[in-house]
């Protein structure tokens, strides 16, 4: 096998797609020595201390891309809340729940292809008043262009978060009212700047092993600082409404290659995680994780923050 001590030495460098690929296909037992060898990656390089974060969707519902997966596209018929950009005393007032949790950054989201000029302005001055909390502000406001992304770093942005959501050979397949190459220029401008960059991506769209190893090796090659795992939810109302979510295991073995690929990096379990893994929840750790989203998602319910922060005080581990 494997998972010899020689070898984990070659697998703190990043395994290769041909590694990765062979991985992918372990079943049954053979799925633990996996989990095993990423956890011992994961302690290598980013220790027992898990960063966590929260989210607040500042503003809801309404957007004119077509992706396929999404509640909040005007062109799926679903039940999610549609409202205008927030005010910042309630989102000041989510980013100091947040804290008391122990959350170390916070991040600010809003629906559509592209926040508008006045929103901008505004949410600038919600990611000034967040990072005098004591929070790293973090944004997710869509395909914004350098001015825009320059203008949030002056006000005190930390971090962008912009998912590539699955391969570049997959992306059609989700979405066709942009292109996967509209996402990287986004995020290599955000990167010009000196923004930390969140991206990931959402498991369970009917992509293959292939392509999820495929943005993989993107997200390295462009040198993302965390990345996001989001795991499919099933939206009445979309196209993708009768997809079966994940088994267990199965989203369990894509975080352990994304450690063993990306071995340094923050993989971060958001979306879908409690519903996808149930009972398995405590084992996105020993799978390679170092990082969790706490509280709600988007447009779904999340697990109650204090059954996480128990969980991560059940494993011994800090945060």
């Amino acid at each position: 096998m494997f998972f010899t001590g020689d070898i984990m030495h070659e697998i703190t460098r990043g395994i290769d797609k041909q590694t990765a690929y062979e991985l992918s296909q372990i079943t049954g037992a053979g799925a633990f020595d996996l989990f095993a060898s990423a956890n011992r990656v994961r302690e290598k390089f980013r220790s027992n201390n898990i960063d966590l974060c929260s989210i607040i969707n500042a503003k809801s519902g309404a957007c004119p891309e077509d992706c396929s997966f999404c509640a909040q596209s005007a062109r799926n018929k679903t039940s999610a809340s549609v409202y205008l950009l927030m005010e910042k005393d309630k989102i000041l007032e989510a980013a100091l729940s947040a804290k008391e949790l122990g959350v170390r950054r916070f991040c600010t989201v809003t629906s559509g292809k592209k926040t508008s000029s006045d929103d901008l302005s505004k949410i600038c001055n919600y990611i000034t008043e967040i990072e005098n909390i004591g929070l790293y502000p973090c944004a997710t406001l869509g395909l914004l262009e350098r001015d825009d992304l320059r203008s949030l770093k002056d006000a005190g942005l930390h971090r962008y978060h912009h998912n590539l959501e699955t391969s570049e050979a997959f992306f059609s397949e989700i979405c066709t009212t942009h292109t996967y190459r509209d996402k990287i220029r986004t995020i290599e401008s955000a990167q010009s700047l000196g923004l930390s960059i969140c991206s990931g991506g959402i498991f369970g769209l009917g992509e293959s092993w292939e392509d999820r190893i495929d943005m993989a090796f993107a997200l390295k090659d462009i040198g993302v600082d965390s990345v996001p795992i989001n795991f499919f939810t099933p939206v009445a109302g979309t196209p993708m409404a009768n997809r079966e979510a994940l088994r267990p295991l199965e989203a369990l073995k894509i975080i352990a290659l994304y450690r063993l690929i990306l071995p340094d990096r923050e993989i971060r379990v958001c979306g879908g995680r409690p519903s996808t893994l149930r009972e398995l929840n405590s084992y996105v750790f020993f799978a390679g994780a170092d990082g969790l989203l706490v509280g709600n998602y988007l447009t779904t319910q999340g697990r109650n923050p204090q059954d996480d922060l128990q969980m991560i005080r059940d494993m011994e581990m800090e945060y």
